[in-house]
C-alpha cells in the first residue's frame, strides 16, 4: 500500500509545479512597466498578492475535510481496502494511476479491473455535481434541477463570479478561461465545504467570515434556509438577499457547517470553459465528480447575449444593420474561440479518458427544452442521485408557465417555446457568420445549417438532428 504521506507530497510537489508554470506563462518576469497590456498588468499585480494565500487555502481545505469527513480520507479508503483483495486492489490501482509513470496506463488492466476503478468513488457518502456551461444556454434554469432537489443538496451559483470580477474587472462576460487552475482550485475547495480561498475574492473583504456581498446567495436555497439565517443589521444592505426569508448577512461559517450536513453538492458555472483543467479535481480520491456540460445552438447563444448583454454587443447590433460583417475583427475571432473550446472539451469529454469514465454527460439545451423532465431524470441518474419530488414539483410548475417571467437569469419559461424563439430575433446575415466560424462545433452537436432566411424563421424545419450522447 503506498503510504498517504508520499500521497501528499506527490500531490504538493505537482501544484507547485503546475501553478509555476502556469504563473510564468502568463506574467513574465520582465519588469511591470514594459508590460504594456494594462489588463495583464492589473492580472499579476494580484496573481502575486494571492499566490501564498492560494498556497494556504489548499492546506486548510485538506485540513477542513479531513476534520469534517474522516471517512473521504484517502487513509480511510485504504482502512476500508483491507476488507478483501478485491477491493484493496481497487484502492491501490487508483493510487497508482496518480503517479507519473503509470499516470493514464491503463493497458495491463482488464475491463473488469477497469469498472472496479470507476466505480470507487461510488462507495461514497457524497455527491458533487458541476454543471459547466457558457453564458446563456439555460444553465440557470438547468442548474435549478439540482438547487431544488431538497434538504439534502447544497447548491451554488457562479461562486467563481468573485474571481473574475477581482482579477478582471473589465472581461467580457464570455470570457471565461484566463485563470483555469485558480478556478478550479476553488471549486475543489467548495466541494469541501472550505470557503476560505472565495473569501479572499469577495470584495469588500469578509468581516469575521461575514459578508453581505456574495453573488447570488438567493439563487441557493441552502444559503438561505434557517440554520443559515442570521438576524438583518438593518444599516446593512445585501444586493443578493434571500427571498424566501429575512436574513442578514450571509455568515459562511454557518454555510460551511450547512454545507458539510448535506450528502450532495453542485456548482453551477459558465467560467470554466476547458475540461483538460479539470482533471486534478476529478482525481481527488476525497470527492465523487460528476461533469455535466450543457451546450446550445451557438446563433442561440449569440441572439440572446445581444440581448442581455445589449450594451457589449452593440458591434454585432451595427453589423445586423449594416448587412456587413469583417471576419477578421476581434468580436468574430472571440465567437469563434469559444465555439472552439466548447467543441474541444466535448471532444475530450465524449472520447471518455480513464480519468473522465462515466463521469461527464454532454446535454443540449434544446432536448431539455423539449423534454424537460426526462432531461432531468437522465442528469440525475447519471449522478447517482436521487431524482426527488421536490425536483419533479418545480420542473412542472416552471416548464408549463404561460407567460414567462421578466429578467435575464429567469428560470420560469414556457420551455418547448424557448428552444426556437431565438429564430425570429437574429438577423440570417449573422446567422451565416456563426455557421461559418462555428461549423465544426454545430456539427458534433447536431445542428443544421440554413441557407437562407426562409428557412431561418420556418419552425416547421428543425434545425436539431436527433442524436444521441453516450456517456
Amino acid at each position: 500500500m503506498i503510504p498517504h504521506a508520499s500521497l501528499a507530497a506527490q500531490r504538493r510537489i505537482r501544484q507547485r509545479r503546475g501553478t509555476r508554470g502556469h504563473n510564468e506563462a502568463v506574467c513574465p518576469s520582465a519588469p511591470r512597466k514594459r508590460q504594456k497590456d494594462a489588463r495583464r498588468t492589473h492580472f499579476c499585480a494580484n496573481l502575486e498578492r494571492f499566490a501564498p494565500l492560494h498556497r494556504e487555502n489548499r492546506r486548510v481545505s485538506d485540513k477542513l475535510s479531513q476534520m469534517h469527513n474522516p471517512q473521504q480520507t484517502p487513509e480511510t479508503l485504504q482502512d476500508k481496502s483491507n476488507t478483501t483483495a478485491r477491493s484493496s486492489f481497487t484502492v491501490l490501482k487508483v493510487l497508482l494511476s496518480k503517479l507519473p509513470s503509470t499516470k493514464g496506463n491503463y493497458s495491463n488492466f482488464s475491463e473488469e479491473q477497469l469498472e472496479e476503478v470507476d466505480n470507487v468513488g461510488n462507495s461514497l457518502d457524497h455527491k458533487h455535481v458541476l454543471l459547466m456551461a457558457s453564458t446563456r444556454t439555460g444553465s440557470s434554469f438547468v442548474g435549478e434541477f439540482f438547487n431544488q432537489h431538497g434538504e439534502s443538496m447544497f447548491y451554488l451559483f457562479e461562486p467563481l463570479w468573485h474571481v473574475e470580477r477581482m482579477l478582471f474587472p473589465d472581461a467580457e462576460a464570455n470570457n471565461g478561461t484566463l485563470l483555469p487552475e485558480i478556478y478550479r482550485d476553488i471549486i475543489q475547495a467548495l466541494f469541501l465545504c472550505d470557503f476560505s480561498p472565495l473569501e479572499k475574492f469577495i470584495s469588500p473583504p469578509p468581516q469575521d467570515h461575514v459578508t453581505p456581498d456574495l453573488f447570488r446567495r438567493e439563487s441557493s436555497m441552502a444559503l438561505c434556509e434557517e440554520r443559515v439565517c442570521t438576524p438583518e443589521i438593518k444599516e446593512v444592505f445585501e444586493r443578493y438577499h434571500c427571498k424566501t426569508r429575512h436574513c442578514g448577512p450571509l455568515n459562511l461559517t454557518l454555510a460551511s457547517e450547512s454545507c458539510l450536513s448535506k450528502q450532495y453538492r453542485a456548482i453551477k458555472t459558465v467560467r470554466v470553459r476547458l475540461l483538460e483543467t479539470l482533471q486534478p479535481l476529478l482525481e481527488d480520491l476525497r470527492l465523487d465528480v460528476r461533469i455535466i456540460q450543457l451546450v446550445r445552438d451557438p446563433r442561440a447563444i449569440l441572439a440572446s447575449r445581444m440581448v442581455a448583454f445589449s450594451s457589449k454587443y452593440q458591434t454585432w447590433k451595427t453589423w445586423a444593420q449594416d448587412g456587413q460583417v469583417p471576419e477578421d475583427n476581434e468580436e468574430v475571432k472571440r465567437l469563434k474561440g469559444n465555439c472552439d473550446q466548447l467543441r474541444i472539451s466535448a471532444e475530450m469529454g465524449l472520447s471518455q479518458p480513464p480519468w473522465l469514465r462515466r463521469r461527464y454527460m454532454l446535454v443540449r439545451y434544446e432536448d431539455i427544452a423539449r423534454n424537460p423532465m426526462q432531461k432531468a431524470e437522465e442528469m440525475y441518474k447519471f449522478t447517482g442521485i436521487p431524482f426527488s419530488s421536490q425536483a419533479r414539483e418545480w420542473i412542472l410548475r416552471n416548464t408549463q408557465s404561460v407567460q414567462e417571467a421578466s429578467g435575464i437569469y429567469s428560470t420560469q419559461k414556457n420551455s418547448s417555446e424557448q428552444a426556437d424563439k431565438w429564430r425570429f430575433s437574429i438577423p440570417f446575415t449573422l446567422a451565416q457568420v456563426v455557421q461559418k466560424v462555428c461549423g465544426p462545433t454545430m456539427k458534433l452537436f447536431g445542428y443544421k445549417y440554413v441557407d437562407d432566411e426562409k428557412t431561418l424563421v420556418n419552425k416547421s424545419v428543425s434545425l436539431l438532428e436527433e442524436k444521441q450522447f453516450h456517456y
